[in-house]
């Protein structure tokens, strides 16, 4: 585990791909640093396996040009955000050494992505103590974002990852394992790869719309946001 400027926790491979990559690729390509970090193997998984999805996790890190992922072994489908989950993420915390922090949102359908925001967020707040018995220089990051792209709240700001929409497919489609099946079954999730990646480019395509450009990726924070420059905010009111 290398350091890095921008470090996502996430449950389970594939997550990130779904939720944020768009903006890992673009700050990636402004020139920061990038890590991804998967608290479980993804093994309860109706489809494949948690080999398979280790070599499909690792292609979508090289799309999305993250220095590393690490996949944890934290309980897929019984992830909890027990003391000993939090101290092994504080200690990863630590080693990456991260100057912000991108985190499930923290409501969702599935228990394991807002339990994955809470270790998070404790994970970060614990990697600054000084007596915490993990190893490991005491580290802070100092925003923490919430990707908020399957929940239904209105976003603090959208980052334009229009320039990069496509790689961000390209990430997504490494995961055929979860995404590929028959096009009529409606019934599941993610049915089929049509279904799943339409569903995808009408979401961004509906945040772009909100800030006018092509695609956009929600984000939430907690604290307000400072603005310096009231004349050049970006979009426009009328």
């Amino acid at each position: 585990m290398e350091q890095i400027d921008i470090l996502t926790i996430a449950a389970h491979p594939d997550d990130v791909e779904l939720t944020c990559s768009g903006t890992l690729i673009r700050m990636v390509a402004q020139g920061y640093s990038v890590g991804i970090l998967d608290l479980t193997q993804g093994e309860m998984g109706t489809r494949g396996t948690p080999q398979l999805r280790a070599e499909e996790a690792e292609a979508a890190r090289k799309v999305i040009g993250a220095k590393f992922r690490e996949r944890m072994n934290l309980g897929d489908s019984r992830l909890t955000a027990s003391i000993e989950n939090r101290l092994a993420v504080a200690e990863r915390i630590r080693t990456a050494r991260p100057r912000t922090v991108i985190l499930p949102y923290w409501e969702g359908r599935h228990p394991d992505h807002y339990t994955a925001a809470t270790i998070g967020y404790e994970a970060c707040y614990a990697a600054g103590l000084k007596q915490l018995p993990v190893g490991g220089e005491p580290h802070r990051p100092k925003k923490i974002l919430y990707a908020s792209m399957y929940w239904e709240v209105r976003p603090s700001f959208l980052v334009d990852v229009s320039a990069h929409f496509q790689r961000k497919l390209d990430a997504i489609n490494c995961f055929a394992s979860q995404f590929a099946g028959d096009l009529k079954d409606i019934t599941e999730l993610y049915p089929a790869w049509g279904r799943l990646l339409d569903r995808v480019t009408t979401q961004c395509k509906y945040y772009g719309h909100l800030m006018g450009v092509d695609y956009a990726e929600p984000f939430v924070v907690k604290e307000v946001m400072a603005v310096e420059d009231v004349v050049k905010m970006p979009v426009a009111s009328l």
